[in-house]
């Protein structure tokens, strides 16, 4: 499919169309329900509004692959390519400016994306070379770390109850950023709990604050004295780059990470609530469930905006140069042209989908984000003998969000298995054991006095 460019219509003015509400209890519960009405009204391409700002909403699949994998001179990711932003329309206090904002190359385009994407690629390829002395190093670090939020949720009791969310799928891949951040677990937890903060609040204002302070020392930190971690990596193969830029980049682990969470949940949800699939799942199909969940119930949702820079032609209706749009991985997946070809009964399914983007801002991290939710999902079917939900899946509460599909918790009863023995490693400490006084990082890089992580993971834990 190739949209025209030239010549096109008369654009179709956005602010006086008559806009669906996205953000609603409806679209929280089922927003396969509503892509479907859209696609009725509206086709491929749809006027909504967000928190009051009219917005294009585009949900077929091959719009959505199109405007991913066209080039840089039709659409932009600058907030400064949006006509109404820019001419001051928007409200100083809209919600997503913040974000749509942010000076990273999430949001850039052109020769500095590139630059700044080239850091990432270059930072992350030792973690995810497959057989790499530092991603065999990684895999046994995330086992561990399953091991010992497991540890916490049980406390030795052979049955219970946990939310896998809160408990497991959440907070297992910010404890993964320490250590791409070069940052000892037991030095970071004021890290992690900021990053938790930060998306889910209280005090979401002061962890930005906190978050981005520590990330500019470590960052700085890392310049001067490089080790084997994210930063150090991309400084290597970025001299150019300033400790700013780098701190810039490294706060997007937050939103990639808290992806990979609520990506986890959705496996766990699918292995622990699809019947169907339990045989499979059990036979060590781990990362083909992953690939299925990432079609069916991508954590990433709907991406951030694109703004069109020149009149085009989409779907029904014609784009004004400067409108946004915003793309709709789960609207693109269930496009009738696309999803009926899929089989929702097997675990094996095709990888002609979107999840992981496409084009110039495609996921660089795909294998690490998989490699996380295989180990965490297969460690947890090791160490438990009975998952069952605790709530019919049709209850579950999902957070609001313009952007991620994610559980707000996910209740389970567990039957722990005798004879699945934790990993460990001679003089290790124990799941929140204080680290000796003395402690600090390779680099002589001290993050913020450590808090009440694990303290906090306990208090969720409730009687079977």
């Amino acid at each position: 499919m190739t949209p025209d460019i030239w010549p096109v219509p008369a654009a179709e003015d956005l602010a006086s169309m008559p806009l669906e509400s996205l953000l609603t209890r409806e679209y929280q519960a089922d927003p396969a329900r509503v892509h479907e009405r859209l696609r009725a009204a509206y086709g491929p391409v749809a006027p909504i509004e967000l928190h009051g700002v009219p917005v294009w909403f585009a949900f077929g699949y091959d719009e959505v692959r199109y405007i991913m994998q066209n080039p840089d001179e039709f659409w932009s990711k600058h907030v400064g390519h949006w006509r109404a932003f820019t001419e001051g329309r928007i409200p100083a206090d809209w919600p997503l400016i913040p974000l749509l904002s942010a000076d990273n190359s999430g949001f850039h385009d052109g020769d500095r994306h590139r630059g700044l994407r080239g850091a990432w690629i270059a930072g992350l390829r030792e973690f995810q070379e497959p057989g790499g002395e530092h991603t065999q190093k990684l895999e046994r670090a995330i086992l561990k770390y399953c091991d010992d939020l497991i540890g916490v949720m049980t406390e030795g009791a052979p049955t219970g109850w946990a939310d896998l969310a809160a408990q497991y799928g959440r907070p297992l891949p910010l404890m993964v950023a320490n250590h791409l951040l070069g940052v000892t677990l037991d030095r970071g937890e004021e890290m992690i709990m900021d990053q938790w903060r930060l998306l889910d609040g209280p005090d979401a204002a002061g962890a930005y604050q906190r978050l981005n302070t520590a990330l500019l020392e470590l960052a700085t930190a890392k310049r001067h004295r490089p080790g084997h971690d994210l930063p150090s990596a991309m400084f290597a193969a970025a001299p150019a780059l300033t400790p700013e830029e780098v701190a810039r980049e490294l706060f997007m682990l937050s939103g990639f990470l808290d992806f990979t969470g609520s990506l986890i949940c959705n496996v766990i949800l699918e292995a622990v609530g699809n019947p169907n699939l339990r045989t499979s799942v059990t036979s060590g199909q781990i990362e083909e469930l992953v690939n299925r969940v990432a079609l069916l119930n991508p954590a990433l949702a709907n991406l951030t905006f694109r703004y069109a820079r020149t009149t085009v032609k989409l779907g029904r209706f014609t784009i004004a140069a400067g409108d946004p749009v915003m793309l709709s991985i789960s609207g693109a997946h269930a496009d009738p042209l696309f999803a009926s070809a899929l089989n929702r009964d097997t675990v094996r399914s095709t990888r002609a989908h979107l999840a992981w983007g496409a084009g110039p801002h495609r996921c660089p991290s795909q294998r690490l984000a998989t490699q996380m939710c295989t180990i965490a999902v297969r460690r947890l079917l090791d160490r438990f003998s009975a998952l069952t939900l605790a709530t019919p899946p049709e209850q579950l509460p999902w957070r609001p969000s313009p952007f991620v599909r994610a559980l707000r918790s996910l209740p389970v009863r567990f039957e722990v298995n005798p004879n699945a023995v934790p990993v460990s490693r001679p003089g290790q400490a124990t799941a929140g054991q204080e680290p000796p006084p003395e402690e600090t990082d390779a680099d002589g890089w001290r993050p913020p006095a450590r808090s009440g992580f694990w303290t906090f993971l306990r208090k969720l834990r409730r009687a079977p």
